[in-house]
């Protein structure tokens, strides 16, 4: 189905090419401004991002630090996807109220739930500190020496506009370190759930449709932001009052039309769109299957345990959750690249870019540069797969991997102090080991730690591995299924119970004798050690890799050149449009939309992935849209554009020419997971949830009308 798919695609002449590009507000009306004007925006730059006046950039937040979100309303509600909110419903779930499965509609701002440590990042402005801090380096320095003057400089800067602690300052690098911005937040911590849907419906298709087109799913959940009186940030407080945001986005029911003008605005995570030829091949041969490995075993592990126990399932739902999307997006990452040759399309250009460096006057700086690259990878291609045995499997879903040596380290620097300061690290301390032990499973965590240790010690590379854990491993005939079932019995870190016993009466000797600590100690150290060649090589790796980005851009001046995703503001533009037609989505006039009659057709009674409320099947066989259908009857459920868009972009807004909200950015297509590395004009895909399914889920569905009352929302 894929490959005739992407056939299809590739032979089409008909489409509006998309739009490459993760773009700085404040230079959109430079660079970007008359492009968007000509595709039909009908917003002036200003409208867009402004410092002195109220802008689209105030309405964007960034929602828990990896996610984004739009403020929808003047009374502080803010929309984003639900797998964004999955983690906050998740804990504020038990099996007597189970609001990630059932739902939850807060009835009135009283009813609405505070989960623990949940933020949102309002941007303030933003400004170019390049020249500021390249003037402090030098070519003679080394990459240490260079890491220091700028983090030196950058201290300066951000304290220099944080305004005495209103604000967190934040200097940042790009194109490998030739450029440097500051971005200026504030940050709002008493963030409350206000609704969700049920899980059948943000999360309908589960990991089969994840990455996958057609889609169905509901992917969204409303929180609110409370400030105080004066509408600074403030802690969870009864006494807080809902935040009068300086925007907040208009949603409009007009729908969308192939071709319409789009844009998005939102917080993508990372790119590695400079990657050179080298660097693909290594993650796809030997970094993401490593992962994909890892990743499994952990999901096969968890899914038992799940299954088994509902209280495990609500308590491990946003791991799991989290771990199985990395690992459909790393296989999908592996035969993207490989589909598409794009280690060969970017050895090309290295070659293109070779010849150039070769030049007389470019030699002396840019000669050695790819050569350099090449060597890096070569000599770091295996030890790219234990790192990922390392840490996408084994750190990585193995909570008791990590925490021993993080409380153990503590714990040391407890005992090395007076008693006095004892006394005040001491609440510290206890509520560190609250946090960490909360809702853990001991024997979920030993099951998983057990089963990871076993594929790391036989597929981490013998020379390569830990060295403790490769002498254990001898010993155990590379199983530690026991070993790690006797140490769950007697090590301090075995409860949260026995941790406290032991910080009531600690003793270095226990600790350092402790099983589980030496076993985390062992991982963690190995994974941080650099021997002195490896220090050195990564040196030279990394200024040639910032010399090869900085001679690219000047071997291509009159290039339009955005910089990496790396989680700060981006706008991205482009269309609504369609990929080829596809039987699996037959029941849609063009396959840029997806219908709740497909959703419906999909329905499985009881099933984990495709079952859904009865209410809904209802209301569609009556065809109980409300004002939220459109022109042609049909309610939308899914629609496609062709943004640029990345992880960290989930709970995106979907903009159409007036700026109105038509849609919130949840997914991307499988057959363009190598976007992260090279952008296709043909492929590329936003998967995004119809805000007018949205708005007929909290209505139609939950009737929660209280809450349609607060968006504001226009018509033609």
């Amino acid at each position: 189905m894929r490959k005739l798919v992407l056939l299809l695609v590739m032979l089409s002449t008909t489409f509006v090419y998309a739009n490459e590009g993760m773009w700085f507000l404040m230079h959109i009306e430079r660079l970007n401004h008359r492009d968007m004007e000509k595709m039909g925006l009908q917003l002036t730059a200003e409208e867009i991002y402004s410092i002195n006046n109220n802008s689209l950039k105030d309405a964007i937040v960034q929602f828990g630090g990896g996610c984004t979100a739009e403020m929808v309303s003047s009374t502080g509600l803010v929309m984003t996807n639900h797998h964004c909110g999955y983690g906050a419903i998740a804990q504020l779930s038990t099996p007597e109220h189970d609001y990630l499965n059932d739902g939850f509609w807060a009835a009135d701002k009283s009813e609405e739930l505070k989960p623990d440590n949940l933020s949102v990042r309002f941007f303030v402005r933003m400004d170019d500190v390049t020249d500021r801090i390249l003037s402090k380096l030098n070519d003679n320095m080394s990459e240490d020496d260079r890491a220091k003057a700028i983090q030196q400089e950058s201290a300066k800067i951000e304290q220099e506009n944080n305004e005495g602690g209103k604000y967190t300052v934040s200097v940042k690098s790009f194109y490998s370190g030739n450029e440097f911005y500051y971005f200026v937040y504030q940050d709002y911590e008493d963030v409350r759930l206000v609704g969700t849907p049920e899980q059948s419906i943000g999360k309908f298709g589960g990991d089969t449709d994840n990455w996958e087109w057609p889609r169905h799913t509901g992917d969204f959940s409303l929180f609110r932001v409370y400030a105080d009186k004066d509408g600074n940030p403030a802690p969870y407080s009864e006494d807080n009052i809902p935040l009068e945001p300086r925007q907040h986005l208009n949603i409009s029911l007009n729908g969308h039309e192939e071709g319409d003008f789009a844009m998005i605005l939102g917080y993508p995570g990372r790119t590695n769109r400079w990657m050179p030829s080298a660097g693909i091949t290594q993650n796809v041969e030997y970094a993401y299957p490593a992962w994909v490995e890892g990743s499994r075993v952990a999901m096969d592990v968890l899914k038992k345990h799940m299954d088994a126990d509902k209280a495990v399932q609500l308590d491990y739902a946003s791991k799991y959750a989290g771990i199985a999307n990395y690992w459909k997006n790393r296989q999908g990452m592996i035969d993207a690249l490989k589909e598409h040759q794009t280690a060969a399309t970017k050895a090309k250009d290295e070659q293109k870019f070779m010849k150039w460096a070769k030049k007389r006057k470019n030699k002396a700086t840019y000669g050695d540069v790819m050569p350099t690259i090449y060597d890096y990878y070569a000599a770091t291609n295996e030890k790219s797969r234990h790192d990922n045995y390392l840490m996408g499997g084994l750190l990585r879903s193995s909570a008791l991997a990590p925490l021993p040596y993080v409380l153990g380290n503590a714990f040391n620097q407890y005992m090395e102090q007076d008693e006095s300061q004892q006394k005040a690290m001491l609440p510290r301390l206890e509520e560190e080991i609250d946090s960490r032990y909360h809702k853990l499973h001991m024997n979920v965590e030993e099951a998983v730690l057990a089963s990871q240790l076993n594929l790391y010690y036989a597929k981490g590379g013998k020379d390569l591995i830990a060295p403790y854990i490769a002498e254990l491993g001898d010993k155990l005939n590379g199983d530690f299924t026991s070993y790690i079932a006797e140490a769950f019995k007697t090590s301090i870190f075995r409860s949260k119970e026995s941790v406290k016993d032991f910080l009531n009466n600690p003793n270095k000797d226990t600790l350092e004798n402790d099983v589980l600590f030496k076993l985390s100690t062992a991982l963690l150290d190995h994974y941080r050690a650099q021997s002195e060649d490896q220090k050195e090589q990564a040196d030279k790796f990394q200024r040639a890799y910032r010399l090869m980005i900085k001679g690219m851009r000047e071997a291509n001046p009159k290039e339009k050149y955005y910089p990496d995703a790396n989680s700060t503001l981006r706008l991205t533009y482009g269309t609504v449009r369609a990929l080829p037609e596809d039987p699996l989505n037959a029941d849609a006039k063009i396959n840029n939309y997806t219908t709740l009659d497909a959703t419906v057709a999909k329905y499985i009674p009881g099933d984990e992935e495709f079952d859904m409320p009865q209410k809904q099947i209802e209301l569609n066989k009556a065809r109980d849209y409300g004002q939220y259908a459109n022109e042609d009857g049909e309610l939308v459920v899914n629609f496609l554009t062709d943004h640029d868009i990345t992880g960290g972009n989930s709970g995106s807004p979907v903009l159409n020419a007036n700026g109105e909200l038509i849609g919130i950015a949840f997914d991307g297509n499988i057959e363009a997971m190598a976007g992260d590395v090279i952008f296709d004009p043909e492929l590329q895909r936003a998967i995004n949830v119809d805000i007018r399914y949205v708005l007929f889920v909290i209505d139609k569905l939950a009737g929660a009308t209280h809450i349609i009352d607060e968006f504001t929302i226009v018509k033609d």
